[in-house]
């Protein structure tokens, strides 16, 4: 497998800014892909954020596998940790995250409230690796373009707070934590699902780690989009079926890889495969 280059200069300035803003919230929101939830997680997650509240975010529910999402939902939650299933394109699980996070803060507000202190709205900000969704999630959550795109230097004066209805606030700070590649797997599995640059990997290197997933966990649905009669054991024989399938043929008939390569990315990812997890949660 390929090694992705790891620049640590890029952890220790999101880390920095990261620690620093959360001083002025009571919630995390730490957004993960839903077919990939471990691999999204940044591992540094647990270490930044200690024992603030935080509710995990598993977005794009839609494009991942139904029933391996209610597990891990079952694999978080057997952990004390607060997990929740959403769609930031569509809405779907969006109206629970105001009342959730309202219940994680009771016992800080009640301790306000004895001090006297006046009500106000729980305050939030979203973590996650970059393309996880955060700002199409702050837009819905607003419900309007409120997430400016860019990176929002430094703790300011000009520091935005997000209305989100009467009860939540949302901090607009860059929030992104790059993802830390200690398992060469996970960096096949955020190529596949858009997380990091095609161009990071090598395009065939990604599509044979789709095809040898798929064999494995989705047989059915490999034979199935590319009219297999079986599924052959052998990675060039599976290219090779694919490309003539596609007419991905070079001049002599020859197969070319990389346009079949193209094709099986292109299919996992608009989902023409059915919705895929790529994570398998823990027995």
């Amino acid at each position: 497998m390929s090694t992705i280059q790891w620049f640590p200069g890029h952890m220790a300035k999101a880390k920095r800014e990261v620690t620093e803003k959360l001083k002025l919230v009571d919630v995390v929101y730490e957004l993960l892909d839903a077919r990939v939830p471990l691999s999204s997680r940044n591992p540094l997650i647990d270490e930044i954020v200690r024992e603030k509240p935080r509710i995990l975010l598993l977005n794009k529910a839609d494009l991942a596998d139904p029933e391996k999402t209610e597990r891990w939902l079952d694999y978080f939650r057997s952990r004390n940790m607060t997990a929740l299933a959403i769609n930031s394109q569509t809405g779907r699980g969006i109206a629970e995250i105001p009342s959730l996070s309202k219940k994680l803060v009771e016992d800080k507000f009640a301790k306000m409230r004895a001090k006297g202190l006046r009500p106000r709205p729980v305050r939030g900000m979203v973590l996650g690796i970059p393309n996880s969704g955060k700002s199409t999630l702050i837009n819905r959550l607003a419900g309007r373009n409120a997430a400016k795109t860019g990176n929002v230097p430094g703790v300011t004066k000009s520091q935005q707070w997000i209305k989100v209805g009467p009860a939540l606030e949302l901090l607009d700070t860059p929030g992104i934590l790059w993802p830390k590649f200690d398992d060469p797997e996970a960096g096949y599995k955020l190529a596949l699902t858009g997380a990091i640059k095609d161009s990071v990997l090598n395009l065939q290197d990604i599509a044979a780690y789709a095809i040898n997933f798929l064999r494995k966990e989705y047989p059915a649905r490999l034979a199935d989009r590319y009219k297999l009669e079986q599924v052959p054991d052998d990675l060039q024989r599976v290219f090779d079926e694919i490309g003539k399938k596609r007419g991905c043929l070079m001049a002599g008939g020859q197969i070319d890889y990389d346009k079949t390569a193209e094709v099986i990315v292109r299919d996992v990812r608009s989902n023409k495969l059915g919705p895929l997890t790529f994570d398998l949660p823990p027995s």
